[in-house]
């Protein structure tokens, strides 16, 4: 029942399998590793290929690179093929029916689960020749190279695990991902700064790999299984069609840690109470719509999730990077950034593919209400909610502004951390808005908003760390630092920051002498591409949508 007579293991291996996007994304993602390897490779023509020869050395670094590239992205990746596993059957309909066949719930969490993984189990192991050819180099045993692949797997069935375990309790797709993200996020974190600083101690971190993990997977793994198992074994009061029945008065009563008033501030920013009365003439309908009903009609349990998590993880780091060393302050914007990449698309992605997914986009450009009404209601209800939930973060920079003395002097650096912070928001908002626009299923707007992201921010400073690392004296390496200027992490990390150090202060990822120009750019660009984007949406509901209906 768990393997060979699993159905729910055999109905999702066949779509998940035979899908196009399945072989499109294996051949971009072999494409991308393979790309790495092959502009790495070493361009001499001797090459000594003893353990602590210079050849070696390269051969080491650029295979640390390529497991750390393709840890990171498949973490990433995990979310997107597990979290949709338990809520998918929820927003179909069919999560009731799931619950009254006679498959055990260990069943259906283990079918699901390994369903959602065994593309991913694919695209690991389809790169493991890539990796081969780089043993013939020398500095890397191919022991070393099992024992990588063998943490990979434990860590991409971790995530898969917690992205499960996360389906099981969220009723949307939306809610379990960023919620999957925000735990995955530290843990990856962890695992690629263990693999970079024991990278001259090969056998201790290979010892490493062979006996903490596997025990520390193991035991995730097992909690989060009994437990998700648990809970569909004795799933909460549901309704009609598998909808959680959500009591807001009992759910705010039995809340533990954060309670979420609806009537306070600053709640009531992003979570105002139902309306008892009537719109007042002027008022935007599509935006009280959203902002009072639809993100919050399941409850608030995402909400208190992430701000909890987000805040639990920010007092050691923004302790560290504000106020015990605030040289250290771009990595805690740095941070910031990182949360608002994981929530913003969430409350913008499904504004209008959800109107498409309840047929009712027709009957809303149908009405009186004018193309900009619908969009800039749509946009400003989803950026109310992120961008309150990123300013949570933002406060202990304003209070180190107060504290610490050496921020008085470079309370310009402060501002433009703050203008990029805020720009950052209204990007992801617009972007996934924009997805959501093109796209007609949520999920789809959901991921591609966050490929996009992902490239957007995080491709330009991949493509200078890799060129600093193997071609740092190549003439075109200068035009690839400058092409960081779309990204928030290079500009954040490029605006002068006076600290002060002496001779004996550290400085590695210390900013001292920024360049203004960087942020000046970053700060045109988003400008420019909001507004572009904004514009295409607007010809694509006035002249082709609107006309067309």
């Amino acid at each position: 029942m768990f393997v060979v007579e699993n159905p729910v293991l055999q109905r999702e291996l066949l779509v998940n399998l035979r899908m196009g996007r399945a072989f499109v994304l294996l051949f971009l993602y072999l494409t991308l590793l393979g790309g790495v390897v092959y502009f790495a490779w070493p361009q001499d023509s001797r090459l000594d290929m003893t353990q602590n020869s210079r050849s070696g050395a390269q051969t080491r670094r650029l295979v640390d690179l390529f497991f750390i590239g393709q840890y990171v992205l498949a973490s990433m990746m995990a979310p997107s093929f597990a979290a949709g596993s338990i809520t998918g059957e929820k927003e179909r309909k069919t999560y009731e029916m799931l619950l009254a066949s006679p498959l055990r719930p260990a069943a259906i969490v283990f079918g699901k689960l390994v369903a959602s993984l065994t593309h991913l189990a694919v695209l690991i192991f389809a790169s493991l020749p890539i990796v081969m050819l780089c043993l013939p180099l020398g500095g890397v045993s191919i022991y070393e190279v099992l024992a990588a692949y063998l943490g990979l797997i434990l860590s991409v069935m971790t995530f898969g695990m917690i992205s499960v375990a996360c389906s099981a309790y969220f009723q949307r797709t939306s809610a379990a991902l960023v919620v999957s993200y925000l735990l995955i996020l530290p843990l990856a974190l962890v695992g690629v700064i263990l693999w970079i600083n024991l990278a001259d101690q090969g056998f201790f971190r290979l010892m490493l790999i062979l006996t903490v993990l596997p025990a520390v997977s193991l035991a995730i793994c097992l909690a989060l299984f009994f437990n998700t198992s648990a809970l569909l074994l004795h799933p909460p009061d549901v309704g009609s069609e598998g909808k959680e029945v959500v009591d807001l008065e009992q759910e705010a009563q039995q809340a533990v840690g954060l309670v979420i008033q609806r009537d306070q501030f600053p709640d009531r920013l992003f979570a105002p109470p139902k309306r008892d009365d009537l719109m007042e003439d002027g008022d935007n309908p599509v935006y009280d719509k959203e902002i009072r009903s639809e993100i919050f009609s399941q409850g608030t349990l995402m909400l208190r999730l992430v701000i909890q998590v987000s805040m639990l993880l920010a007092i050691p780091f923004m302790a560290v990077c504000l106020y015990i060393w605030p040289q250290y302050a771009p990595w805690y914007i740095s941070y910031v950034v990182m949360f608002n990449m994981l929530v913003g698309p969430v409350f913008s992605a499904g504004s209008v593919t959800s109107e498409r997914e309840r047929e009712t986009l027709d009957l809303l450009l149908t009405t009186t209400i004018t193309p900009w009404s619908i969009l800039w209601g749509k946009l400003v209800a989803g950026l109310r909610v992120s961008s309150v939930l990123t300013l949570f973060l933002v406060w202990p920079v304003l209070l180190a502004c107060v504290m610490v003395s050496l921020y008085w002097t470079n309370l310009l650096a402060v501002l433009a951390y703050l203008a990029i912070v805020l720009l950052t928001c209204l990007t992801t908002a617009m972007l996934a808005l924009f997805c959501s626009v093109l796209f007609k299923k949520t999920s789809h707007a959901m991921m591609t908003t966050y490929l996009v992201v992902m490239v957007l921010f995080c491709a330009p400073l991949a493509a200078n760390f890799f060129a600093q690392t193997f071609f740092p004296t190549h003439p075109n390496a200068p035009i690839v630092a400058a092409s960081q200027f779309v990204s928030p992490f290079g500009a954040a990390f490029e605006v002068p920051l006076d600290v002060g150090l002496t001779d004996d202060s550290p400085r590695n990822g210390v900013v001292d002498q920024g360049d203004w120009r960087m942020f000046l750019a970053y700060t045109a660009f988003c400008l420019v591409f909001n507004g572009g984007l904004i514009g295409t949406m607007m010809w694509l509901f006035n002249t082709r949508w609107r006309v067309a209906g």
